[in-house]
């Protein structure tokens, strides 16, 4: 079920070009948009990736039924965990709550949402309570989520320059995680 980093790209290249949700973007052009915030920020190479690859779960995931939560944020890590460290998958797991969790603590941020954003978080449960918040911040890689999160909200403009996506081919390859010598050495004597 793992995913190697050629296919990452080459999913993005086949099916990246569907309009990301109801923004004027495509899923491609979102994701370069939200790496490139994350790089003019000097994001660490981890948030990076993360930025890139927060939405992979609408590229593997079958069409969701309309009017659902389609839980991309889960779906992507199977895809993922093995190939990279917690830095880059944590973020991208949480980055849901992280909207949930900034609608309920930050004032104007329901606001500052697309519509498509906007609907996406009704169908996501909406604002967090006050407790739900409190514990949601307290978790390790919330607030790097938080930060995913805001350059998610901004990845969302129209003929935006940003790297092309091969350009990533070399960093996705170095934060890759190595496969250790005991499991490849196990995996030829099956």
């Amino acid at each position: 079920m793992r995913l190697d980093v050629q296919e990452i790209l080459s999913l993005y290249e086949t099916r990246g070009a569907g309009l990301y949700g109801g923004e004027a973007v495509t899923q491609t052009e979102h994701a370069l948009q939200c790496a490139a915030l994350a790089m003019g920020c000097g994001a660490s190479e981890p948030m990076i990736v993360a930025a890139l690859l927060h939405d992979l779960g609408h590229l593997v995931a079958p069409n969701p039924r309309p009017g659902t939560d389609d839980v991309h944020q889960y779906i992507a890590i199977p895809f993922l965990r093995g190939l990279f460290p917690d830095t880059v998958l944590e973020p991208i797991r949480l980055h849901v709550e992280a909207k949930r969790y900034l609608c309920r603590s930050e004032a104007g941020y329901w606001d500052s949402l697309s519509n498509a954003s906007r609907r996406s978080l009704e169908l996501q449960g909406g604002a967090f309570d006050a407790q739900h918040a409190e514990r949601f911040i307290a978790r390790p890689f919330a607030r790097d989520a938080v930060q995913l999160r805001r350059w998610d909200d901004c990845a969302k403009e129209p003929g935006r320059a940003t790297p092309p996506l091969r350009e990533f081919e070399a960093l996705l390859e170095r934060l890759a995680l190595k496969p250790s010598p005991f499991l490849a050495m196990a995996a030829t004597h099956l």
